[in-house]
């Protein structure tokens, strides 16, 4: 039976580890995640956006994650990533995903609660989870577009979670979407985040934590991908937010980066080759060198 955000998080929150959070758009994506996770005894949450769900089909995407559960018996949840149109929020509900979130960050901070509740009481009268999300991250994930940081308020932050009910909060401080995040080295405001996990009993998650490896981006240039800008989070940093409190942690950007690798090598070096099985295996091969990778630095390896 899949898990929800809250069980996995409030485990890690009492063991003092992150669980890994990695978007899946198909079949590859997936068993690549999910082998890792399983062979490193890790639990893992299986995230969708719902530009994902329009590309793969919410059905398959649920069929690829129980599948995934009933074959390894890992602990896991399949969660909604970044949901904002209420018809896709109620269709997760309805059909099978353990954990919702639902985007509130663009609203004025009222219209946020009364939207977020309103997900909420949607979903927890089936035992789902409901994550919210409270300050802006800037840059660009499918959608979802910000020019500026605005960094959670650790006051706020309380209110918010008292009002709404939710179950796990995303927050804001430094982080960015997708694979431009810094100019310089990364720094997070790991003050600000231990005064919001003092003041909320909620578990923290972290969005836009991909760390864009700099190993990985210069294979990607050796390819010809024009990548030579990207910057991440460092790894150091991420364990300083976990250490402080976070207790999720989204994975998308560093996915896309080693399946993108995998492929553009591949068929550079096999240019006469076809066959998509024997293209598709070195792209999975990459994807599950970063998910090792991340699962060492939350510390969520052999926790079950």
């Amino acid at each position: 039976m899949l898990k929800t955000n809250l069980f996995l998080q409030k485990n890690a929150k009492a063991k003092g580890y992150a669980v890994p959070a990695f978007n899946i758009n198909n079949l590859e994506i997936t068993k690549a995640v999910i082998n890792t996770a399983s062979k490193m005894k890790s639990p893992v949450i299986l995230q969708t956006s719902e530009g994902a769900i329009k590309y793969a089909g919410m059905k398959n995407l649920i069929s690829l994650a129980k599948n995934a559960e009933d074959e390894n018996r890992i602990p896991l949840s399949l969660h909604l990533d970044h949901g904002q149109d209420f018809d896709v929020i109620r269709k997760c509900i309805k059909l099978g995903y353990s954990s919702v979130m639902f985007d509130g960050s663009h609203m004025e901070f009222k219209d946020n609660v009364k939207n977020t509740k309103k997900v909420v009481n949607l979903a927890h009268k089936k035992g789902i989870s409901v994550e919210g999300e409270l300050g802006v991250l800037a840059g660009i994930e499918e959608n979802i577009k910000s020019k500026n940081h605005i960094y959670t308020d650790p006051d706020q932050a309380k209110e918010f979670t008292l009002k709404t009910g939710v179950d796990t909060l995303a927050i804001a401080i430094g982080t960015s979407h997708g694979a431009y995040k810094f100019s310089g080295e990364s720094k997070l405001d790991i003050k600000r985040l231990k005064e919001i996990e003092k003041k909320v009993k909620t578990p923290l998650v972290l969005h836009g934590a991909s760390g864009v490896p700099e190993e990985l981006k210069k294979k990607l240039l050796g390819t010809g991908l024009n990548i030579g800008k990207a910057k991440g989070v460092s790894d150091q940093e991420i364990r300083k937010a976990v250490k402080a409190g976070i207790t999720k942690v989204n994975i998308d950007t560093d996915l896309r980066l080693a399946f993108t690798y995998g492929l553009r090598n591949f068929i550079k070096k096999n240019n006469e080759d076809f066959d998509p099985r024997k293209i598709m295996k070195p792209a999975m091969d990459e994807i599950e060198k970063v998910v090792e990778a991340k699962i060492k630095v939350l510390g969520s390896n052999r926790r079950y």
